[in-house]
């Protein structure tokens, strides 16, 4: 199976690049992971709602040209449904066993994501009610992973 994480942004801060390092290294031996930045949209300091609606836009085109045909999409959305580790962990199971092996992962921008974008999403999962930076959640989703891999292979991690 190949997960690619599509990811709005660069991660600026060292101790979340190492983190993503470290959680890429530990899914080696389970899954080949993937990350592709798509470069944010540079923008006024304050933008107006109509400009916040053209960047979402602009960002979703390159987000949608870099989806490889035939793929399972799960965007990561506020409004998606709350998934437990357990949860998450019978899904990546569930699609294993049906053969998808080419599953995309999709991060906004800070503004969010398309209305295009969200509408060829297969899933919709929140990974929590509380507010993330962007930035954060890509850490968060592959340490997600990682415990999923680590629950379907019965080994110790998860408690």
């Amino acid at each position: 199976m190949q997960i690619r994480i599509l990811a709005v942004g660069k991660i600026k801060e060292t101790y979340l690049r190492d983190g993503i390092a470290e959680y890429e290294k530990r899914l080696r031996p389970y899954v080949k992971i993937q990350i592709i930045e798509i470069a944010d949209e540079k923008r006024a300091l304050h933008p107006s709602a109509a400009q916040e609606e053209l960047i979402k836009e602009r960002e979703g085109e390159c987000i949608l040209a870099a989806i490889p045909p035939e793929t399972y999409v799960v965007v990561l959305d506020v409004h998606g449904c709350l998934k437990s580790s357990k949860e998450l962990a019978a899904h990546i199971h569930n699609w294993e066993i049906a053969g998808k092996n080419n599953i995309v992962m999709i991060i906004g921008g800070d503004l969010g994501l398309s209305p295009e974008v969200i509408s060829q999403a297969h899933m919709r999962i929140s990974i929590s009610p509380m507010t993330f930076t962007h930035q954060m959640v890509r850490m968060i989703l592959l340490e997600q992973i990682y415990r999923a891999y680590k629950i379907n292979h019965h080994e110790p991690y998860h408690k």
